[in-house]
């Protein structure tokens, strides 16, 4: 990977492949050169799982969210009872355009087909260790672009349930901590900030 030109100083000393089974977990020791002058030597590992898309799917005119909901392990394991996260819908960027990404992954997941999803912006959602920016997107969507069943892909071990919520109730679930995912949180904030006519004027 080419370092950008405004990079601070790097030199790598040793590379370790830890793991590469679903995705590639690397410790990393290199030098680093801080604000004062001085080199230090540390490790890091970085888990690759390539970058990421997502998308609010938005009815205005009924003023509600099309949701995901679904089995998450390491939720579980860190102490969501029964597993089970609210998101909005998203997916591994495998090397392909983002748009015709979220596109697959809306219809997999939710069976709806969106024409024109609009990019709101790219984030890093956990930089201290993942690699994976995730691509945010935004679309609408009526009842008349549900063309597939969803719940996505059962060879992949996917169970997904679709819902479809009130403006409200979705920024509700935010406050007391029903939503609870992160790229989902910022989605609807983002549609709270620009709710206010069709997505052309958000």
């Amino acid at each position: 990977m080419d370092l950008p030109v405004d990079a601070p100083p790097i030199r790598i000393r040793e590379v370790k492949v830890l793991a590469n089974d679903w995705a590639v977990l690397k410790k990393t020791t290199f030098d680093h050169q801080r604000a004062d002058g001085r080199w230090q030597t540390v490790s890091r590992e970085t888990y690759d799982r390539g970058n990421g898309v997502t998308i609010l799917l938005v009815n205005r005119s009924a003023r509600t969210v099309l949701l995901t909901r679904q089995f998450r392990f390491p939720a579980y394991v860190n102490g969501v009872p029964d597993g089970m996260l609210i998101e909005s819908c998203a997916g591994v960027l495998e090397q392909v355009d983002p748009v015709e990404a979220i596109r697959q992954e809306v219809s997999e997941e939710t069976g709806y087909r969106v024409e024109a999803p609009r990019k709101l912006f790219e984030l890093f959602m956990s930089p201290g260790s993942v690699t994976e920016k995730v691509t945010f997107f935004i679309a609408d969507y009526d009842s008349s672009q549900k063309a597939e069943r969803g719940g996505g892909l059962e060879h992949e071990g996917e169970d997904i349930e679709t819902l479809e919520l009130g403006f409200e109730e979705a920024w509700a679930m935010v406050d007391d901590g029903r939503i609870i995912d992160g790229k989902t949180v910022i989605l609807l904030q983002h549609l709270k900030i620009h709710d206010s006519g069709p997505m052309g004027d958000s």
